[in-house]
Parts: C-alpha cells; sequence; structure tokens
C-alpha cells in the first residue's frame, strides 16, 4: 500500500467507492456505522488534559509516547490494508483539515515509520 488518507466525519458523504473510512477515535458519532481501530485513538487522559488546556506540544508528546510508541507501525499498516480490503483506507476523525489533530500525528508516524504516503482527502482520488 503505498497511500492512506485522513479526513473528517462530516466529510464522510464525499469519499467515493474506493476509499474505505475508518475511525480512529475513542468514540465515533452514534450514526457511524463503519470500521472502527481504536488502537490510533488517543488516550482519554490526553485527550482530557488538551481539551482543558490546548497544549498541543504535550497532547502531541503523549499521543507519540503512549499510543504510537506502544504499536508497531508495520503491524498497524497490515491491519488497515486488511480492514480495507481492496480499498484505500482512510482514517477518520473530528477536526476539519486545518485544525489540529491526531490523525496528522498518525499520518507522520505512518510517513516517517514506514514511507506511506499519507494525505487529506481532498476531494478528489489521485
Amino acid at each position: 500500500m503505498d497511500k492512506i488518507y485522513t479526513s473528517y466525519f462530516a466529510n464522510l458523504k464525499n469519499l467515493p467507492d474506493n476509499v474505505c473510512p475508518i475511525s480512529i477515535c475513542g468514540k465515533a458519532p452514534d450514526w457511524y456505522t463503519g470500521i472502527q481501530y481504536k488502537a490510533l485513538a488517543p488516550k482519554y487522559w490526553f485527550f482530557k488534559k488538551y481539551k482543558e488546556d490546548g497544549d498541543e506540544e504535550f497532547y502531541t508528546l503523549a499521543f507519540q509516547r503512549d499510543v504510537c510508541g506502544a504499536l508497531n507501525a508495520y503491524h498497524v499498516l497490515l491491519d488497515l490494508q486488511k480492514l480495507a480490503g481492496d480499498k484505500i483506507p482512510c482514517l477518520l476523525c473530528y477536526e476539519k483539515p486545518g485544525d489540529f489533530c491526531h490523525r496528522h500525528i498518525v499520518a507522520e508516524w505512518l510517513h516517517n515509520n514506514l514511507g506511506v504516503h499519507v494525505e487529506e482527502f481532498n476531494g478528489t482520488v489521485s
């Protein structure tokens, strides 16, 4: 797999059929009935702290240590491939593309560890 997309739940309706949405949130919206991969979800304790103080640096370091640091990037990639089948995986959470979000941390982690091209879905499949 040479590509993974990221996006947000409000953009779900715009994903084409060859893209497989996969929630990476601790709690997806109640209406979302798709695939979830909670191994990439933030831990509640630092998510809560971030919501209280907005400290992006602390959140990033905690996410890298407690989530990414506990996972093997290659095994995560294999899991995502298996979940997506013959489609392109698209990692979903809540925040809009320009907002601080853990999906961007995950994207960087996958790229830095495996060279996987991860990009925000912009309405077209490239």
